[in-house]
């Protein structure tokens, strides 16, 4: 049967209908690894304000397209699981990612030592974990808050993270902050790959210091040419007021020579 399956153009696993939704539910062999989804009903908006995702869950490591049944799909897809409250009020929920099962309070996060505690640990365990302090050495990257699929464009995959101003999308080479209008929950693989498409086209951010610092400096060395012009102009009149100076000189012994001369001669 499971070859039967695998011969069909979708590859889809037929698991059975979610009695809750009437949605049908199947497994497939994704470019990341297997994964449950819903099928969503023809004419449901995909785009848009009002666009709707389909439930999707990565399978367990110790499950496979051809034992996962109808129930563990289900369970599944109801993660993440609220596991309950701290003392302050802030919610902990038990989550499946990318890189294994894990805790979530906040902003803070602690890896769980199994898959199967995502539907088994109690609250009480929950903050005994939270109550031991982080493991210090080589610090595990967060897990990202949404996997978004693979960009159409750089073909890598597109996840959500939690950054210092936010919230924000990554292909691993272009990043992009949420607007306003986007929600963690909400957004859709296509809004994802549409804010990094004009991260993209806006290009990197231009660099001004550096011209201004150079126009600075440039200003400042244009006076050091007047300043030499002046020394240079200055020197000229020197020169030429001693020049002059001579040549009044010499004129003025030449026509006291001469009237020496003139008297002599009249003697």
């Amino acid at each position: 049967y499971a070859e039967e399956l695998l011969a069909k153009p979708s590859g889809d696993f037929e698991l059975g209908t979610d009695p809750e939704t009437g949605r049908q539910i199947v497994a497939r062999d994704g470019r990341y690894g297997p994964y449950v989804t819903e099928i969503l009903p023809e004419g449901t908006p995909k785009t848009g304000k009002n666009a709707v995702k389909p439930r999707t869950a990565s399978l367990f490591k110790s499950m496979s397209l051809d034992t996962v049944t109808l129930e563990d799909a289900l369970k599944l897809m109801s993660l993440p699981r609220v596991v309950g409250t701290d003392a302050e009020g802030v919610e902990i929920t038990a989550q499946n990612g990318r890189y294994g099962p894990y805790l979530k309070k906040g902003t803070d996060s602690r890896s769980l030592e199994s898959e199967d505690q995502l539907f088994s640990i109690t609250l009480e365990q929950a903050l005994a974990i939270y109550a031991q302090p982080k493991q210090r050495g080589r610090a595990a990257a967060k897990p990202p808050l949404k996997e978004l699929g693979t960009d159409p464009v750089s073909e890598r995959p597109v996840v959500v993270k939690d950054g210092r101003f936010g919230p924000y999308v990554t292909d691993g080479e272009t990043n992009a902050t949420l607007r306003r209008d986007d929600d963690v929950e909400t957004i859709t693989p296509e809004r994802g790959y549409e804010l990094l498409a004009e991260k993209r086209a806006k290009g990197p951010a231009k660099k001004t210091a550096k011209k201004a610092t150079a126009k600075k400096t440039a200003a400042k060395k244009a006076p050091a040419k007047k300043t030499a012009a002046k020394k240079t102009a200055a020197k000229k009149t020197t020169a030429a007021k001693k020049t002059t100076a001579k040549k009044t000189t010499t004129a003025k012994k030449t026509a006291a020579a001469a009237k020496s001369a003139a008297s002599a001669e009249a003697e």
